[in-house]
């Protein structure tokens, strides 16, 4: 199974929410459609930064392409309800490299 991965920048939390809510988010919004490997959260250049890595059903190049942008898109949308972001980027594996998709 391939294997992808999402990073969003975290600027905020949304009145009401705690900042676990954050994470627990991103991941549930991934798992309930893909596999999830692991999760971190960083801080970089001062700001929070959290990677949520996911497998997606191995099927065609830009088919397993397609779905790993639709879950990192929810992500984005999920993690919107709880927090402010900045930028929400995607990533393959490939070769030993994280290649933006």
């Amino acid at each position: 199974m391939p294997s992808f991965r999402a990073t969003v920048q975290i600027t905020g939390l949304r009145p009401g929410h705690a900042p676990e809510e954050v994470m627990d988010t991103a991941v549930a919004v991934v798992a309930s459609r893909h596999v999830v490997e692991a999760n971190q959260l960083d801080v970089v250049a001062g700001v929070p930064r959290i990677t949520v890595r996911f497998m997606v059903e191995a099927s065609e190049y830009d088919a397993e392409n397609r779905l790993a942008r639709d879950a990192v898109a929810s992500l984005g949308h999920g993690v919107n309800t709880v927090a402010t972001t900045g930028a929400l980027r995607a990533f393959r594996r490939s070769a030993g490299k994280w290649l933006p998709i």
